[in-house]
């Protein structure tokens, strides 16, 4: 905001801006339905392939904090500008990617400038609205968040169909091009622009390399651990831990002591922010692997085709649309009571498509599959949608516009470790349960109708790991509330003195 008068052009600009995101979050999932038409186009092996989804996960999940410091400190729209342009530069270079090589170190470079871009429109919006309009703000970027998680597939079913066995796979990423050159002109034109630091604060450059050796150390086994199922590569992450231990300790001491840290750690001793990244990691390692089950359920266990089974998880797309900008709406007046509500929901949803996945598969045709998990994936949807958006405003509403940037960082590096993680461990149990799958036609359906289940059970673990952490949040709120209205009832120290004096 400008002054106390809200910027006129903020609505249009956020627009723009939650264009770019989508965009960025979109090539999270849309990637995974390209996979066979890329391995048979390019010739890539399984590992390769591997590398084209983690690539980018792994890049776009290690760099949200360094670039939120960027943010507030050198121009939120300056480095939005920059993340725009280098992200449809890399998104051309993997769509005309003549070889395996190629399309896996344009996807890492995609994925460093997707990461660039996120954190400057949480930093955006603090930035151009008023408290009383975040939550419609951010309802529209938890629309963004959840429909490109849900509608990946639905969207590069579709694309790849229409684009025929060459041509699909690279239109799904030559689409970013057009947009993205929109996206960064109208951002040009709508954004105000960066106001210049008086004193520009350097880069508190051990602290980065710190945070990406002990971000990588956390992401890469991971991400690696989809691809080859060895737990050996998950004692990576204690050395990896010990370094973000490490990292910690030298921001509240000599990068504290020396004017310009990379991260205030005093914001962790706002509840609502500390609950609200807790909230975010745990919430998203059931969320993210909700759709991906679902595409290998389909794909692999009953030999849907891309667009059928995009078609089949529209409805969990459609519900996530819906019930974000609601959601969002809805956060000034119910506050955490809407997260533990919209928990609730999600829980039962994916529950539902648990018990229907494992009851239908191999016991009625792939048609009335699509219409049996359509309600409990309608369900699943509108729940998941409503917990994004008010957990983004909710977290971030105590936090100082100054750093506002950096907080939404953090809170999307959360967001993005429990992507990672999300992603290895459904597809770990899905193949777990599913690789002893045998036969064909029914017997070989419910086997991984099965697996399905089992994938989705771990869902619901963490949803209710979430669920716990909106309840305890709810209840600091409320004891805030209390102490407040407490203080506030008490006559103050003058009021006594002077009642004392009269009597």
């Amino acid at each position: 905001m400008t002054g106390e008068q809200p910027d006129p052009r903020r609505w249009a600009a956020l627009f723009v801006c939650v264009t770019a995101l989508f965009m960025t979050l979109l090539d999270v999932s849309i990637v995974i339905v390209a996979l066979p038409s890329i391995g048979r186009g390019l010739g890539a092996g399984a590992s390769e392939l591997q590398w084209v989804v983690s690539g980018y996960a792994l890049a776009f999940g290690m760099v949200p904090i360094v670039a939120g410091r960027l943010g507030d400190d050198r121009g939120r729209r300056r480095m939005l500008l920059v993340g725009i342009a280098a992200f449809v530069i890399f998104s051309a270079t993997v769509g005309l990617a003549p070889s395996p090589g190629v399309i896996i170190a344009a996807r890492v470079l995609q994925g460093l400038a997707g990461g660039l871009i996120n954190p400057q429109v949480a930093g955006l919006v603090q930035q151009l609205f008023p408290r009383s309009e975040r939550g419609r703000a951010f309802g529209a970027i938890g629309t963004a968040v959840g429909v490109a998680t849900a509608a990946g597939p639905v969207i590069g079913g579709a694309i790849i169909a229409l684009g025929g066995e060459h041509w699909g796979w690279r239109l799904c990423f030559l689409v970013n091009v057009p947009i993205g050159i929109a996206s960064f002109l109208l951002c040009r034109r709508l954004l105000p622009r960066d106001r210049a630091p008086e004193h520009a604060r350097p880069l508190d450059l051990p602290g980065v390399g710190l945070l990406t050796l002990g971000m990588f150390g956390v992401l890469f086994p991971i991400v690696q651990y989809d691809a080859r199922r060895d737990l050996r590569l998950l004692l990576i992450v204690i050395p990896a831990l010990a370094v973000l231990v490490g990292f910690v300790a030298y921001e509240r001491g000599p990068a504290r002591q020396r004017g310009h840290p990379l991260i205030d750690t005093t914001l962790f001793r706002l509840r609502s922010y500390s609950n609200g990244v807790a909230l975010a990691f745990v919430y998203f390692v059931g969320y993210t692997g909700t759709p991906l089950v679902l595409s290998l359920f389909l794909q692999f266990g009953l030999g849907f085709s891309p667009l059928h089974s995009g078609l089949t998880s529209a409805t969990y797309a459609v519900g996530t649309a819906v019930s974000a900008p609601i959601g969002g709406r809805l956060v000034p007046r119910i506050g955490n009571k809407l997260l533990v509500g919209a928990l609730l929901l999600f829980l039962v949803g994916v529950a539902a498509a648990a018990v229907a996945g494992a009851l239908a598969a191999g016991r009625v045709s792939n048609d009335t599959i699509t219409f049996v998990l359509a309600g409990p994936l309608l369900i699943a949807g509108l729940g998941g949608g409503s917990v994004i958006t008010p957990n983004q405003a909710l977290s971030l509403a105590e936090v100082d516009v100054s750093g506002g940037s950096t907080a939404g960082g953090m809170l999307q590096t959360a967001q993005r470790i429990g992507n990672a993680t999300g992603t290895a461990l459904g597809s770990a149990v899905f193949y777990t349960v599913a690789g002893s799958a045998a036969g064909l036609g029914a017997e070989r359906a419910d086997h991984y109708g099965h697996a399905y289940a089992s994938a989705l059970g771990l869902a619901v673990l963490f949803g209710l790991g979430a669920l716990a952490l909106a309840v305890r949040d709810a209840r600091d709120a409320r004891d805030a509330r209390d102490a407040a209205a407490a203080r506030a009832a008490q006559p103050s120290v003058d009021e006594r003195t002077s009642r004392s004096v009269s009597d």
